[in-house]
């Protein structure tokens, strides 16, 4: 009762603060105003401006997408997804966790990418000698050849072939609205193939163990309570995340 007196008790004294300090501000007329100006651009220059800052809106908007469909992160968090999911740890590691490590592998795989991106294309735009159409074609070329290089030929001939276009000899000759979904797709089945191989011997120690509760006829004991530890033991003595990575990292060697 002490405590819901006290909790009426400042819910009134804050509405009759809040309603002194309108009135106060009514008296005083200090509310400030706010004044919204919507025109048309006038000159090259103003126009110019609006669809550069449209643009930049546009490739903000798109930055996630960006980062899973063009980076090396859709394999990495896909991995780490089967990882977890044939330990049976249900929530552990976070999602959190397996994200930001995701991401922190993604930007060490792509530094040399991105690095070449920053030189070649942000540092000339930044520095105003080539316009922004120039740095995104030479952004690109970066991103292509990364891509290229871990595409397989026949997801990439399946876009080339829908489209009716001839075929690339190189990344330069291909369109990213034809590369990056061949890309997508490639990196989807070399993470199901390498979360394939990480299930096979968390998959042997679940047969086992639900092969010798049967024989023993403990029917009603769930094989999970007993094979999980093995699991993670197996995992902690293989030194598990250090042979994930390495084999994350090589994939892309």
């Amino acid at each position: 009762m002490k405590k819901k007196r006290l909790l009426i008790l400042l819910t009134v004294a804050c509405v009759m603060m809040f309603s002194f300090g309108v009135s106060t501000a009514l008296a005083a007329d200090t509310i400030p105003g706010i004044n919204l100006n919507i025109g048309s651009s006038t000159g090259a220059e103003g126009a110019s401006s609006t669809i550069s800052l449209l643009l930049l809106l546009t490739v903000l908007s798109l930055a996630p997408s960006i980062l899973i469909l063009m980076t090396s992160f859709t394999r990495i968090v896909i991995v780490l997804g089967f990882v977890r999911t044939s330990l049976g740890t249900q929530q552990m590691p976070p999602n959190q966790v397996l994200v930001g490590l995701a991401l922190f592998l993604t930007f060490f795989i792509m530094a040399p990418t991105l690095g070449e991106v920053n030189q070649t294309a942000i540092q000339p735009y930044i520095k105003g000698e080539i316009n922004q159409t120039v740095a995104l074609e030479k952004a690109a070329i970066p991103m292509k050849k990364f891509m290229w290089e871990h595409t397989r030929t026949k997801d990439l001939k399946l876009f080339v072939d829908y489209t009716k276009a001839d075929a690339p000899t190189g990344p330069e000759d291909v369109q990213l609205t034809t590369l990056v979904p061949a890309y997508a797709i490639s990196e989807l089945k070399s993470a199901f193939t390498m979360g394939f191989m990480i299930f096979i011997p968390f998959l042997v120690i679940d047969m086992i163990i639900a092969s010798t509760l049967m024989a023993m006829g403990m029917m009603m004991l769930p094989p999970v309570m007993i094979s999980l530890p093995f699991k993670i033991l197996l995992f902690i003595l293989v030194d598990g995340w250090y042979l994930v990575v390495k084999s994350l990292l090589l994939s892309y060697s």
